[in-house]
């Protein structure tokens, strides 16, 4: 009975021993979140917007954590004013509650201020941009979709 319980023992001490953790790595690519640094540019940017609206958006994050992401931006709105400044957003699985605010110029008009925000959804190398906001002009509001450059 010692020899067998001694032969259980040393069974269950090397099966534990032999005992490997196996821990799967995600692609970094297979989520959105992980990957927006960089630049990113509007999909289809017309010569000049209508309006009430803006394109071709430029994002370029340079800092991200994995609640947040901001950098430059820039976009046309509202005829031809010239935004430049910051963007900024708050990242909850694949959305982003976002929101830009910069100065903006036009050959016609000098530096005034434009503020915009929305909710965007992430893709793998698309952001579908719903935005709404103020310039010196009036209100714009639209959807841009940005790809990775």
């Amino acid at each position: 009975m010692k020899k067998y319980l001694s032969a259980m023992v040393i069974a269950l001490a090397a099966a534990g021993c032999s005992y490997e953790s196996k821990t799967t790595l995600t692609d970094p690519s297979s989520n959105p979140v992980a990957s927006l640094i960089g630049s990113w540019t509007s999909a289809s940017a017309s010569l000049v917007p209508a309006a009430a609206t803006c394109t071709d958006f430029k994002w370029n994050p340079t800092e991200q954590t994995g609640t947040s992401a901001k950098g430059s931006f820039s976009a046309r709105c509202a005829g031809d004013l010239q935004l430049e400044g910051t963007a900024a957003g708050t990242l909850n699985g694949t959305t982003i509650a976002w929101s830009a605010n910069g100065a903006a110029k036009s050959p016609v008009i000098p530096t005034c201020a434009v503020s915009l925000a929305g909710t965007a959804e992430l893709g793998l190398n698309s952001i579908r941009v719903p935005y709404s906001g103020t310039t010196c002009l009036g209100p714009v509001s639209g959807v841009e979709v940005l790809n990775r450059r």
